[in-house]
């Protein structure tokens, strides 16, 4: 039994079909495949075009599944008329074809699944068995990813009572063709047994659902490559909403019909459509232009679909930002719906709610007295005690976060919902008035999870209007590898892991930072929240954002003192991370510069923990423990100085100090081999190796020497750091870096920092840091005894680095997201014996080896790199000298290195200019 005459395209080849005879199923499939791509096609090329002209995704997601649909229904009515057709039918030999899924729904993406149910009455028949299997054939031949399931009816009952994702897929279960008997009595059935005794049951377990899913892709809706499907603030949260309504107020298939059940108001239901189609244009275009079923907005992505969706450059920010700006700003929308319609969801089946922040427990209850009587508890939530709070005093909208934040109370979704809807009460005069940022000071300096809050008053949209300057940079992405998230979030989770510090529970990873007592609270959060505040402006972002905060900081009651300090951390947040990372902490020049940055003690301690939290909150796996090493040798460094000591008399202090440990810890020596081997190192070799290292070197190369051979590699890995250390010993010269960063490459290892210290009696003792590649030690070790392999034989003539780099170097794009003009600077101020070249550009495989290479062949003796990597941008820089050991001086030979080193960031051929040349 059919449900609607077949189409004219399917009528038409059917009769094209009908007095065809064929032998078997394969045949039948070989002449209607064409046919059926051709009908794909067309619906495809249609699609796209409506994408494109009439910029709807929706209505291309309508079109690609009408399209699917007539497809179906053609192969169904030709395989069950041509090759199994039926006369006198059992009542077993019937099939209802179902669309589930995405499809069910009635939309599909260009590169979507197709999900389909054959339903049968109770059991399979070899007819139905035949024609499922011929239907199927038919699709695969078409190259299109099929989830199928074949079931009786009883079958899906049963399976729906126990599997959520079975229930979720009848749920949105959509007639195609067959018997629609079938169908309706699924239908009925599943309403019936299922869905009225258990509402509750399924709302739990799609939210539990959601959780897991968000976790998996990626926790933040604010994340810079996200995904458009199943990311937070993504299309499946506006699906999940939708089965959730549809299994609690009934058959609701469109926003508008949540009107009228009372769900979400005519402005909401406005909301969820335009967020709905955005987010179906964006991933559509994503599909056509990927040429596949790719979900997550990648760089590559990002910059394809930027034009195609009409979004072009400003002054301040590009296409792409301007683009996923918008985007970025649908997730938050996505967010706000989210918790309206489950507030709503909540009336009907209340949960116990969480509390802010699990560390701190709440005391209050249902009817407790709050500083307010314009607020009360509604289950354990803060609510509003009257509808006209926020009318009658506006100051409300910033004290209903506050009390959250004094109490650590949830905030009942209906309060949140109305802040929404009536931030415009937040004017130039609220922004001024001083209760008002009394309370937000609170709120911003609170010891109960502070970035819960703010991120509760973002989502609001409220923290942007009493904050203008914040409100600037809600949704702003910067077009980077390095940067995880938007700007906003980035500044909520770096005050989330400046809070975690301070209350000692990161003591493992920062025990200097979480030691620390600062005086002054108000300082520390002030400045970490305006950090940034001034990113996507012309000017620099740190002198724009001190402007920013001599502005703000007396706004919100901040001392003329505490303005200075604020103003002055927020200029330099970047001065720490940069001197430790780029610098040579073992020259006096560096941390003479650094201390007379700094001034104080006070502003170390602020300017440590500001820079700690500003790392971390980039995103996961940026904080290293490396850079904590580092930052801990630059505080304790500059606390000398700033303690009144006398750098020389400090630095002869702790050379002395470190001979004596050395002396002790190698006792077993005798005293001459002692001896011998403290007078082989340079002053600078004891400030700059810390003790445990300085012991390994010297048992390294006392064994090395004793084995008769001049020349070996170590490894060792430190699991704290998240590094692995190669030491190398050897006969000293100009190529030996090259080399060694030649065999990193070729075998895939990142450096992130290489100490290189060369002894009075001509040798080399090198060591380098790699970033940790592998969660288990042996797979760094085997990794780490690979690359020492390659130097010693490289060292020894048996291989040349030169080919075995460029047989692993990867083949340049030309299409590369990212493009970043080289820059290079050479200066003689920065330390006392070396001229110190910075060079900066995109990063690429072999790029360290690329540039050591090319300082060999200037004829540069190396005496520190420091490496530093932000996403796809590299920063390297060397401590050189000449041969003689001068600094280069002479502008024209600075103007030779300038131009060799800018050589090796220009590619021809996949090869570059340095490369080319005559290599170790």
């Amino acid at each position: 039994m059919r449900a609607q005459k077949p189409c004219s395209a399917t009528q038409a080849i059917l009769d094209r079909f009908g007095d065809a005879s064929f032998a078997d199923a394969t045949a039948l499939r070989k002449a209607l495949v064409p046919e059926i791509r051709a009908l794909l096609d067309e619906g495809r090329n249609e699609a796209e075009r409506i994408l494109n002209e009439r910029k709807n995704g929706l209505a291309c997601a309508h079109c690609l599944s009408a399209t699917m649909d007539q497809a179906i229904q053609t192969i169904h009515d030709v395989v069950i008329t041509v090759l199994y057709p039926l006369n006198n039918p059992t009542s077993g030999e019937r099939l209802c074809v179902v669309a589930t899924g995405g499809y069910g729904r009635g939309t599909l993406a260009p590169g979507s699944d197709v999900d389909l149910l054959f339903l049968l009455p109770y059991k399979k028949t070899q007819w139905s068995e035949s024609v499922v299997e011929t239907m199927l054939y038919v699709l695969w031949d078409l190259k299109l990813k099929v989830g199928h399931a074949t079931r009786s009816i009883d079958e899906c009952i049963r399976e729906a009572e126990g599997d959520f994702t079975t229930r979720t897929a009848i749920l949105e279960a959509r007639y195609l063709t067959g018997d629609t008997t079938l169908y309706t009595d699924l239908k009925n059935r599943f309403e019936h047994e299922l869905v009225k005794s258990s509402a509750a049951e399924f709302v739990d377990a799609k939210l539990r659902e959601r959780d897991r899913r968000v976790e998996k892709a990626g926790e933040s809706r604010y994340l810079v490559e996200p995904n458009v499907k199943d990311g937070k603030g993504g299309l499946r949260d506006l699906q999940t909403l939708m089965w959730i309504v549809r299994y609690v107020f009934g058959p609701i298939r469109k926003p508008s019909e949540l009107v009228k059940a009372a769900a979400i108001t005519p402005h909401e239901a406005r909301q969820f459509f335009r967020c709905e189609e955005f987010l179906w244009r964006v991933r559509c275009h994503m599909h056509f232009a990927a040429g596949k079923g790719e979900e997550r907005l990648t760089f590559d992505l990002q910059n394809a679909l930027a034009p195609r969706l009409g979004y072009t450059a400003t002054t301040t920010l590009s296409a792409v930002e301007q683009f996923m700006k918008a985007y970025f700003l649908v997730a938050k929308e996505v967010g706000s719906l989210t918790a309206q319609l489950c507030a709503v969801l909540e009336a009907r089946h209340a949960k116990r709610r969480p509390m802010l922040d699990r560390q701190i427990e709440s005391v209050l209850q249902d009817g407790s007295i709050l500083e307010s009587g314009d607020f009360t508890f509604d289950n354990e939530r803060l609510t509003l005690a009257r509808g006209d709070a926020f009318m009658t005093d506006p100051v409300n909208l910033i004290r209903l976060f506050w009390l959250a934040s004094r109490h650590n109370a949830p905030i009942h979704p209906d309060a949140l919902r109305l802040a929404s809807q009536q931030r415009r009460l937040i004017d130039a005069a609220l922004r001024k008035n001083p209760e008002a940022n009394r309370l937000f000071l609170d709120i911003l300096t609170s010891r109960n999870a502070p970035d819960v809050v703010l991120r509760l008053m973002n989502e609001a949209g409220v923290l942007g209007r009493f904050v203008t300057e914040f409100g600037q940079i809600v949704a702003m992405m910067q077009f980077s590898m390095y940067h995880h998230y938007t700007v906003d979030e980035h500044l909520l989770r770096s005050i989330g892991f400046l809070s975690e510090i301070e209350a000692g529970r990161l003591q493992h990873e920062h025990p200097l930072a979480s030691s620390l007592t600062v005086p002054n609270r108000r300082e520390l959060y002030v400045a970490m929240f305006l950090h940034d505040i001034a990113k996507g402006r012309p000017k620099d972002h740190s002198v724009a954002g001190e402007r920013v905060a001599r502005r703000l900081c007396p706004r919100f009651g901040l001392s003329q003192e505490e303005t200075d300090t604020v103003a002055w951390l927020v200029r330099n947040h970047l001065l720490m991370s940069n001197t430790a990372q780029r610098r040579d902490l073992s020259d006096p020049t560096t941390i003479r510069n650094f201390a007379e940055a700094v001034q104080s003690m006070h502003r170390l301690k602020l300017l440590l923990m500001v820079t700690i939290a500003d790392i971390r909150a980039v995103g996961p796996g940026v904080w290293t423990g490396w850079k904590g090493e580092l930052l801990r040798a630059l505080y304790f460094e500059t606390e000398i100085l700033l303690g009144g000591a006398n750098a020389d008399l400090a630095h002869h202090a702790r050379m002395a100090k470190a001979q004596a440990t050395l002396r002790a810890a190698l006792s077993d020596w005798p005293d001459e081999a002692i001896d011998a081997y403290l007078g082989r190192h340079s002053p600078a070799y004891w400030v700059r190796v810390y003790e445990s290292r300085r012991v390994k070197h010297a048992r390294f190369v006392r064994e090395t020497e004793l084995s008769g051979r001049s020349m070996a590699a170590t490894v060792e890995t430190d699991k704290f750091r998240g590094a692995t250390e190669l030491t190398v010993f050897a006969p000293d010269h100009p190529r030996l870096l090259a080399i060694i960063t030649g065999a990193c490459a070729a075998s895939g290892g990142n450096i992130v920092d290489a100490q290189i210290f060369t002894t009075i009696d001509g040798h080399a003792i090198d060591t380098i840091t790699l970033s940790g590649a592998f969660e288990r030690d042996e797979d760094e070790m085997r990794r780490g005894r690979r690359i020492a392999t390659i130097i010693e034989r490289a060292l020894k003539g048996e291989v040349k680095i030169a080919d075995l780099v460029e047989s692993r170097r990867p083949r340049l794009r030309a299409d590369k997201p990212f493009k970043l003009k080289p820059k290079i600077s050479i200066d003689n101020t920065l330390s006392q014996k070396h001229t110190v070249i910075e060079i900066s550009g995109l990063d690429r495989p072999g790029l360290l080896y690329d540039l050591t290479t090319a300082l060999a062949r200037l004829n540069l003796n190396i005496a520190s790199a420091h490496i530093v990597t932000f996403g796809e941008k590299a920063v390297d820089v060397f401590y050189v000298t000449d041969l003689t050991g001068t600094k280069i001086l002479h502008s024209g030979r600075q103007t030779a290195i300038r131009r060799t080193l800018l050589d090796v960031f220009e590619p021809e051929g996949g090869k570059t200019a340095s490369a080319r040349q005559a290599s170790p």
